[in-house]
């Protein structure tokens, strides 16, 4: 096999050499941490207009087992869904570990969704609640309009909640009840949407396990220790908030710093001010943080640790690393495997641009469309051995048929395309859906788009495969121009015509004024795709 061979896991019911956490669940985590670390804070919480809060581990432990009460006497019961449509706040971590300590199932959601995506939410979710605040409330009842099912909505955030709903403060504020059955490691204790960009979101369900595995992956790949302060401004309905930040420093008893708005303008000295040692950036963030203006300041910070998710330009990562004084350590993860598959060595020879090496707990290949493997050097499909509920996604809910294609004999199949060298190291090629063919030649869209922007005049770029009648695909272009620049499609041709092999130039530019994005500030390319008829 490319990278290792994987033993065969007979059962879940196997001691595995591979498995990081027991029997072990939510609640044992953290009644363990609450005794271990008595005045140790568990978790800051800046909200945008600044105001802070913290909560020691004894504090959060007793909001979450409040929260799981709370939700039992509202009629939730365990493996019953319940949405969460809230940004980075406390209210967000004390439901979404509450319904877990409970064996209830949390639907965090992104707070950018409209009525109708939330629908299939609600509908596929089988949700009874709902856990929001006032400022999203409008687009929940335009959703629940017709969905008698989601029986409760609790508002987060709000000192009078509207007629009709329940204050999550009540949820707090209620006497403990009997406690339910514990869950088991393998009882889902979440449930993640994913993109949706070949079909409507599929909902991952994820489990105890799948969390106290993330949680030591992320903390032994990253060297965190209980000393540590880990920041993130991206939002916890991602695996990338939740693993990163909140997981990872529970798991060794460090503290979480949520950041509910990101503002380039001042995350800088927010990191400063809160004394962060460990941070998580995405591409998007690297790149407005560069774009404020120099300070005297900039290396005046305590980070020794940045987890940073596929790369950003070379000449981008220096001028970051250089300007900041932070080295990325580049990795790779996704929802179905509850974050991160491979990492650079934190000690060791980082070969950027590569993604790493495969975690402790990870076995990985490079494969070709027929599940063989393909030489070092041959770009392929990365796929992911573990154990379904443990170390991989439990399944996608209600889709069986979707489960067993991503899932064969062990191995996750990842949709990504990558290659590894000879010391083993992958290296991130493209996404499935991203791999132009044109003409019997595979085009990396993030090649050309890299290569896009290199032209000064150009501020983003994005690039899609759209039918060609001659050559399957043709390449397409979208740019978004640095202001004040004028930029024309011929500029941006011209332009790529001295950079790439004559087939990966694009057929066409679209020049635009904005790119739609996602919640953490990636281009949305699935708003860019054609509509298929």
């Amino acid at each position: 096999m490319s990278i290792f061979r994987a033993p065969r896991y007979r059962s879940t019911s196997e001691v595995s050499p591979l498995d990081l956490t027991g029997e072990r669940t939510v609640r044992d985590l953290l009644s363990e941490r609450a005794q271990r670390y008595p005045t140790t804070t568990a978790l800051v919480c800046e909200d945008a207009e600044g105001e802070v809060r913290e909560f020691g581990y004894p504090e959060l432990l007793e909001r979450v087992r409040r929260a799981a009460a709370g939700f039992a006497g509202l009629g939730v019961r365990p493996g019953d869904a319940v949405v969460i449509l809230l940004p980075n706040c406390p209210e967000f971590v004390f439901a979404w570990l509450g319904l877990a300590w409970l064996g209830a199932v949390a639907v965090p959601v992104n707070t950018a969704n409209t009525a109708p995506e939330l629908e299939h939410v609600f509908d596929l979710s089988e949700a009874v609640a709902v856990v929001t605040s006032t400022r999203h409330l409008a687009t929940v009842d335009e959703a629940l309009a017709t969905r008698p099912g989601v029986r409760h909505r609790i508002i987060a955030r709000a000192a009078t909640p509207p007629a009709g709903t329940t204050a999550f403060d009540t949820l707090l504020a209620a006497a403990e009840a009997p406690e339910s059955p514990p869950p088991g490691p393998e009882d889902v204790a979440q449930m993640l949407f994913t993109s949706g960009t070949t079909s409507r979101p599929k909902a991952v369900m994820l489990t105890h396990a799948n969390y106290l595995h993330s949680g030591e992956r992320e903390a032994r790949s990253m060297a965190v220790s209980d000393h540590d302060r880990l920041i993130t401004a991206l939002p916890a309905f991602h695996v990338n908030a939740q693993s990163l930040t909140i997981l990872a420093a529970l798991t060794v008893g460090a503290t979480a710093i949520l950041i509910e708005e990101y503002r380039a303008s001042r995350f800088w000295s927010q990191l400063r001010r809160h004394r962060a040692t460990a941070v998580s950036l995405v591409a998007m963030q690297v790149r407005t943080l560069l774009a404020q203006p120099p300070a005297d300041t900039d290396r005046d910070h305590q980070i020794h640790r940045n987890f940073y998710a596929i790369n950003v330009l070379d000449h981008e990562k220096e001028a970051f690393e250089e300007r900041f004084g932070i080295e990325l350590v580049n990795g790779y993860g996704m929802t179905e495997t509850m974050t991160i598959v491979t990492i650079a060595p934190v000690f060791g020879a980082k070969r950027w641009p590569s993604i790493g090496l495969p975690t402790p707990d990870r076995f990985v290949r490079i494969v070709d469309e027929n599940s063989r493997d393909v030489p070092v050097g041959t770009v392929g499909e990365i796929i992911v051995w573990g154990v379904p509920g443990r170390t991989l996604m439990k399944g996608y809910f209600k889709d069986p048929a979707a489960t067993a294609a991503t899932i064969e004999d062990g191995w996750l199949h990842t949709g990504d395309h990558g290659h590894r060298d000879d010391k083993g190291y992958v290296y991130f090629f493209d996404r499935k859906k991203d791999v132009i063919k044109r003409a019997g030649e595979n085009i990396s869209a993030s090649e050309v788009e890299a290569a896009l922007l290199t032209h000064p005049g150009v501020a983003e770029a994005a690039v899609i495969g759209v039918p060609d009648p001659i050559r399957d695909e043709a390449v397409h272009a979208f740019v978004v121009p640095t202001p004040p620049a004028t930029l024309t499609a011929d500029d941006v041709l011209a332009h790529c015509r001295e950079r790439l092999a004559y087939f990966k130039v694009p057929s066409t530019v679209e020049i635009r004024d904005s790119l739609p994005k996602t919640s953490v500030g990636k281009i949305e390319k699935k708003a860019l795709r054609p509509v298929s008829g």
